[in-house]
């Protein structure tokens, strides 16, 4: 392939690409410089709180806010009002808003609410009780699983598997401040993955022009997926904003941010799978069912991963629930497959009496494109586990009262960069800015934004001056899908290379060559391939005069900057107590390819954040809810359990660089490596105890209940 000016630059001429860099803005928060929205408090502010329904089901009957309204300063905003039907437990009904926030919450209280209740259903994992809830789609075929099954020397498993709904628990609520100006435009602070998408919602809302609506999120505390939108209440506070004349901030506290801020949907599944005695898999057929709460729900990948298995038949039910909203989290609805798939897969080599390793290398091919990458990961994930020293065959007792046992799983993903403007502008001082309406969820998107300016233009890190989180900058994708480094660095390199070269027209005559026969190195401008003939960079941005350079980036753009599709492979190594039934993680193994690395220390974090969370959702977390009620039982952190630092075990990041990686560009990296623990964890725990826990999370309840039916015990 014929280079391209906006290339990324080879191993050889890199600065900063592929090192290990620190977080830009790591200061500022370690500090507690850094402000986030519950840090915005604007003159005359008023505080506001949700009062939401408390069925799962019911119409509204009457609203009474008289003793609401007499404590000092308390405004109230109907949201649904008398007649309106309610689909789930915490939907909010009514604001209230006082220039205190105690004042508001006491207010809240006392709010009286009339409801005829209705038939509700919250639990879909027993598909007989779920009545005309369940809404079948239609059979999916591929080849003739049928025959595949009826051939005699096939070897065939069949079983049951699950994942439950969980909550994204992001470290900061959800919420907003917003305010009007005198001249009707409307301002935001958000806690969004979409700065630049979010005004078109708040303009739709309120009836107003795109641009009277400004969004700023100079910081944010996490969003998993489920911060896309303003919600519901966020227009509705901008309403109930402008009906008192007043800004207006509210934050969820956590047990509504629990309840009503969306949740990863749960899947169940019975899978059949076979394959012939040397291992080979050759038919897969599935039942599957999930919900999206009152919507129905999603169809999950399935097969996963490995989904070239020549005859397939599946099915899917989608169910109606009253749970609540669900809502992408992180690699929407691939964790649950590969909980569906690889466990099965697993069983079925278990039945073989194979080693898994062994199992997934044969099968590798049925990765597609990613086969070949598969078994280097694979291969790399089994030395770094000590696979061939500790796994043993299932059933293998050990002992004592805690057996150990490895299990693992692989995965894929997309992230292709998303569409991304900004500017690059080099000023006479020599100062530089990349400015651009992204978001920072926190991975390091101003991080990727300062190394690709600052290699471009043979600069240091510290010399570029990062600007985002506002919706005035050009307007860059929402943080979902993976999509955000390869968005920004692609729209970086493009626009630093333009401004660049606009600055080397304005260098070449006093150095007496061609401005194609310049380059930028170690913060000057010299002649290629000879330092003595060179003006440094503040000298070369002297001759700019008054005027300074801005030169707008965009991905998409020329040059092949970034691509599309991941894989990566985690073993898990687990001790299991078969008097208590907990599960202690050992280690974790993740390898991982996702093209060219930026910034391998914030890869490395990324996947390391990734095993965290799936530690957490595969051991402890679970969204509760009361069949009786229609309730969650546990909307707090007390109750509603995550890993704690003592739960994690050892972490060991690999991420796959190097040719037949770095050329394929650059692609996203925050979702793939948090698909695998649920189902690598389970595979551990079904050959340390030599029986399958059928859903996550392995709680040590389900643990001694599949003891009982016959485990190692």
């Amino acid at each position: 392939m014929p280079s391209c000016k906006y290339d990324w630059p080879a191993a050889g001429q890199r600065k900063h690409i592929g090192k290990r860099i620190s977080r830009i803005d790591g200061p500022d928060k370690s500090s507690g410089r850094a402000k986030y929205t519950y840090d915005v408090n604007r003159p005359g502010i008023l505080f506001a709180k949700v009062v939401g329904s408390p069925y799962a089901h019911a119409k509204v009957t009457s609203i009474d806010t008289s003793e609401a309204e007499k404590l000092p300063g308390v405004k109230v905003h109907i949201v649904q009002g008398v007649g309106t039907e309610i689909h789930w437990a915490g939907s909010e009904i009514l604001l209230v808003a006082a220039p205190a926030e105690e004042v508001a919450r006491d207010a809240a209280q006392r709010v009286k609410i009339d409801f005829e209740v209705l038939p509700h259903l919250v639990h879909e994992e027993d598909l007989s009780k779920v009545g005309d809830r369940g809404k079948p789609t239609a059979e999916q075929k591929t080849g003739d699983a049928a025959a595949a099954f009826s051939d005699p020397d096939a070897v065939i498993h069949e079983g049951y598997y699950g994942s439950a709904i969980i909550a994204h628990c992001c470290m900061e609520p959800h919420g907003q401040v917003v305010e009007w100006t005198p001249d009707g435009n409307l301002r935001a602070w958000e806690s969004t993955q979409n700065v630049s998408g979010m005004p078109k919602e708040y303009a739709d809302a309120l009836g107003i022009p795109v641009t009277n609506v400004r969004v700023m999120t100079p910081h944010m505390g996490g969003g998993f997926g489920s911060k896309f939108g303003a919600d519901r209440w966020g227009s509705e506070c901008a309403k109930f904003s402008k009906a008192v004349g007043k800004p207006i901030k509210m934050m969820l506290e956590r047990d509504l941010e629990l309840v009503m801020a969306g949740a990863r949907p749960p899947h169940y599944a019975k899978v059949k799978v076979a394959a012939k005695k040397d291992g080979t898999v050759t038919a897969w057929e599935s039942d599957s069912w999930s919900t999206g709460g009152p919507t129905g729900g999603g169809i999950p990948p399935l097969p996963y991963a490995l989904n070239d298995i020549p005859n397939v038949t599946k099915r899917h039910t989608a169910v109606a629930t009253n749970i609540g909203p669900i809502r992408a989290w992180r690699a929407p609805n691939h964790p649950q497959a590969a909980v569906l798939t690889l466990c099965a897969l697993d069983d079925l080599a278990a039945k073989l009496n194979m080693d898994p390793m062994d199992f997934f290398q044969k099968n590798a091919g049925l990765g597609g494109e990613r086969a070949d990458m598969y078994r280097q990961e694979l291969t790399k994930a089994a030395e770094l586990s000590d696979w061939k020293k500790l796994w043993h065959p299932r059933g293998t007792k050990i002992a004592g009262n805690v057996e150990r046992g490895l299990g693992l799983s692989l995965h894929t993903w997309g992230g292709r960069g998303h569409n991304s403007r900004g500017t690059v502008t080099i000023n006479p001082d020599g100062s530089v800015e990349v400015a651009a309406g992204s978001q920072d969820l926190g991975t390091g998107t101003r991080t990727v934004i300062a190394l690709t300016a600052a290699e471009t233009l043979g600069l240091e890190i510290k010399d570029i001056k990062v600007s985002i989180g506002d919706s005035a900058l050009l307007p860059s994708g929402a943080s979902g899908g993976s999509t955000t480094v390869g968005g920004v660095s692609s729209m970086t390199r493009r626009g630093a290379i333009d401004a660049r070269e606009q600055l080397f027209a304005a260098v070449a005559p006093s150095l007496g060559v061609p401005p194609d026969q310049l380059e930028a190195v170690d913060g000057k401008i010299q002649v290629k391939g000879s330092a003595a003939k060179s003006v440094s960079w503040k000298q070369a941005c002297a001759k700019l005069g008054m005027n300074s350079i801005k030169a707008e980036g965009k991905n998409p753009g020329p040059c092949e900057l970034i691509s599309s599709g991941v894989g990566g492979v985690q073993v898990a190594d687990v001790s299991v107590d078969i008097e208590t039934g907990l599960v202690k993680i050992n280690k974790m193994v993740a390898v991982q390819d996702c093209g060219l690395v930026l910034d391998l220390k914030t890869a490395e974090s990324q996947c390391y954040g990734a095993l965290i969370m799936g530690i957490s959702y595969a051991l402890h977390e679970e969204k509760i809810m009361d069949n009786a009620t229609g309730r969650m039982l546990n909307p707090n952190m007390e109750f509603y359990k995550l890993a704690g630092i003592g739960d994690i075990g050892e972490l060991v990041v690999h991420m796959m660089t190097g040719p037949g990686y770095d050329e394929r560009g650059v692609i996203g990296l925050g979702e793939p490596p948090v698909i695998s623990p649920g189902a690598a964890i389970s595979n551990a725990v079904a050959n340390a105890i030599g029986v399958r826990i059928p859903t996550i999370p392995i709680t040590p309840a389900k643990v001694l209940a599949a003891l009982e039916k016959g485990g190692v015990a």
